[in-house]
């Protein structure tokens, strides 16, 4: 049986990671590990350990360019010299006799502190997720060629900076650690925002960040923050069954299908963000947000005050266009629900939710353009739910060529009911 894209893409962080260490480069392992995945893809008989046969391809086609090149003489007796790097047996290369995951080994060699966060972050979309540029330029929403240029003057700053390829050992980790757990906050921002419904695993970013984040969880246990965005990211893909019509457009919240998330993964999330609840981290208090959504048996049953009040103390720690625009729609809700409910004036409820109002739309010209494109559509959200159904429609068309697939076909079955 030939390995599936699955199977390529679980493989990639250990190829590329192996022969980086063998190579002494990022650069060269990722190119080495690419040629030998692409001679993996035409081989014609079934590969049994495909992380071992494509290390062993790009070995031989390092050893290859060395005996070539103009520095044959000095190489080779390097080259000969040189012992593999230690493996256990899944693989994962280890450290002082500590296994440390690939994915993350790789991640923690992209958050260099040379690095700046959007090259980090283009480094570890493409190392650690195997996507390519253009992919890359699209779910960050920046240019095909500003992505490659960032990659590129990425990887040179971190030859310049790091010299020989390694992965840090235990005290580098544990300072990186904060950086690290940024890293897999935004690849798991990404897929929540563009990559709602994966096609397959090669595109499933959700998953891509759950490892990441048990990895990190695993390698620092003592780290609260850690813990929590392993939460957060476990509460979120148990929400994601639910998310869609049968036809693949996104539900709006009150239309979710909560029967079909998966409890397993909502346990585990539940579990760990209790245990990091009131620690005060940014993904301690996601963690705890998460949660009430998730324990909440409908939209009328959540407790928007509570969540809007930790989104609050979110933006109060990290005031960044992301969270203020989660903290207005959580402001929303609650506006909305006191509106229906008839306890609380309803002129005092059309000012909050016209407060509410005034904030998104200052967040449509501030910040990066999926923060912008966040505020469009929560304040089209905002007029549907406040009976303003042609103002809502007139916003959702001018938002429709932007939105990822499942966002546009709901955006598309609004307009039509409008």
């Amino acid at each position: 049986m030939r390995p599936d894209d699955a199977a390529f893409r679980a493989a990639w962080p250990s190829v590329v990671r192996q022969l980086a260490a063998h190579a002494g480069s990022v650069d060269a392992g990722e190119e080495l590990a690419a040629e030998a995945v692409a001679r993996a893809v035409a081989h014609p008989e079934p590969i049994d350990d495909l992380v071992a046969w494509c290390t062993t391809v790009g070995r031989r086609l390092h050893l290859d360019a060395v005996r070539h090149g103009a520095v044959e003489r000095r190489a080779l007796p390097e080259l000969a010299r040189r012992r593999a790097p230690a493996a256990d047996a899944t693989g994962a290369l280890t450290e002082a006799g500590a296994a440390v995951d690939d994915r993350l080994a790789l991640l923690h060699v992209a958050c260099d502190p040379a690095l700046g966060a959007g090259s980090r972050l283009v480094l570890a979309l493409r190392l650690v997720c195997g996507l390519d540029t253009a992919r890359i330029a699209w779910h960050l929403g920046i240019d095909p060629r500003a992505a490659s240029a960032r990659l590129t003057r990425a990887k040179r700053q971190l030859a310049e900076s790091a010299g020989a390829f390694r992965v840090p050992g235990p005290e580098e980790r544990a300072a990186r650690m904060p950086d690290v757990l940024e890293c897999i906050a935004a690849v798991h921002a990404v897929g929540q925002r563009d990559a709602m419904r994966p096609e397959g695993p090669s595109d499933d970013l959700g998953r891509s960040a759950l490892t990441l984040a048990t990895a990190a969880a695993v390698d620092r246990p003592g780290d609260p923050e850690a813990v929590a965005l392993q939460a957060v990211v476990l509460l979120a893909l148990a929400r994601r069954p639910g998310r869609f019509d049968a036809d693949g457009a996104a539900l709006p919240l009150e239309e979710v299908d909560r029967t079909r998330w998966d409890r397993r993964l909502a346990l585990a999330g539940l579990e760990r963000a209790a245990e990091t609840a009131g620690t005060g981290g940014r993904f301690a208090l996601e963690a705890s947000i998460a949660a009430l959504h998730v324990m909440a048996r409908g939209v009328d049953a959540t407790d928007w005050r509570a969540i809007a009040e930790l989104h609050e103390r979110l933006v109060a720690l990290r005031p960044t266009p992301a969270a203020r625009v989660a903290a207005a729609i959580a402001r929303g809700r609650v506006a909305l629900g006191s509106r229906g409910s008839g306890t609380v004036d309803g002129a005092r409820d059309e000012a909050a939710l016209d407060e509410v109002a005034a904030a998104l739309a200052a967040l449509e010209h501030d910040g990066p353009s999926a923060s912008r494109r966040d505020a469009s559509l929560a304040l089209a959200d905002l007029d549907w739910q406040r009976g303003r159904r042609a103002e809502a429609a007139a916003r959702y068309a001018g938002l429709e060529p932007i939105l990822p697939v499942p966002l546009a076909a709901f955006v598309r079955r609004r307009i039509r009911d409008a």
